[in-house]
């Protein structure tokens, strides 16, 4: 049985994964901030990039498939991301990185697959090329770059911090210009699933199959969680339509595991 290590566990996006890979696997989480119950479960280990090695709950546990799903100061994450390739070089182990549709974040035409070259000039876009790019020197078959648009679903924070805001009458900004893809936290946990079941490898766009404005998302979405009116702030930060959205074009998924807009809208109440 394949053993796992999912960085940064006990967040929303690592919580969900490795309750779907739990009954499947030997699976191990990291936790940060102090959790009576989290202490309880000996498949939780707490860890602090900020101050401890994480090579050595490498060699403690020898994980063969490492996920980085840790969120936290960008320094802190690029050394320990460099650890953490370091390690799987001398051993049976692989590494599966949650990065981000930002990495196209420079004004588009077009959306971006696979294999173009990646481009932002955002911090965070920046941030999460550095790492791509050290794991892109790794031998083929000892990576998995999980690029992922806009995450929903109904315990998300992105619903929870709208929920929040149509409560209390603050705006929402919205993008009219910005043109996405996104996904559902239950379909990736899936598609994450998938590609270790399946010993995949390479560059990975798991976002929906069809695009959509961000305004017009964002609408559907309120139009689900209320009946309140939201308010709404459009932000026009180009004259023209740019994409934000990572589709694929190399590396296909089964038809059970693509998903569209439609069905992210639909699910953010379950």
């Amino acid at each position: 049985m394949n053993k796992i290590l999912i960085i940064g566990g006990s967040g929303f996006v690592g919580n969900a994964i490795y309750k779907e890979l739990a009954s499947f696997y030997d699976v191990h989480a990291t936790y940060l901030t102090d959790n009576l119950s989290l202490e309880k479960n000996k498949h939780f280990h707490q860890f602090d990039m900020e101050t401890e090695e994480i090579s050595t709950l490498l060699d403690h546990l020898k994980p063969n498939y490492v996920i980085s799903a840790l969120r936290g100061n960008v320094n802190g994450q690029i050394h320990l991301h460099y650890e953490m390739i370091d390690w799987v070089l001398k051993h049976d182990s692989r590494i599966v990185f949650l990065s981000s549709a930002n990495v196209f974040d420079r004004f588009t035409n077009f959306p971006s697959y696979e294999y173009d070259k990646t481009f932002s000039e955002s911090i965070y876009g920046r941030f999460k090329i550095k790492i791509e790019n050290s794991l892109l020197r790794l031998p083929n078959h000892k990576y998995i770059i999980c690029r992922i648009p806009m995450i929903f679903g109904a315990k998300s924070p992105r619903i929870g911090e709208l929920k929040r805001r149509i409560a209390s009458g603050e705006s929402i900004e919205v993008f009219p210009n910005v043109v996405i893809n996104a996904t559902h936290i239950d379909k990736l946990a899936q598609q994450v699933h998938y590609l270790i079941n399946r010993r995949r490898k390479g560059i990975f766009h798991l976002g929906s199959k069809d695009l959509i404005h961000h305004s017009d998302l964002i609408e559907e979405i309120c139009k689900k969680l209320t009946d309140l009116p939201p308010v709404f702030k459009h932000v026009f930060d180009s004259n023209e339509d740019r994409q934000l959205s990572v589709l694929p074009k190399d590396n296909l998924l089964p038809k059970h595991l693509q998903l569209t807009i439609e069905e992210v809208v639909e699910r953010t109440l379950i």
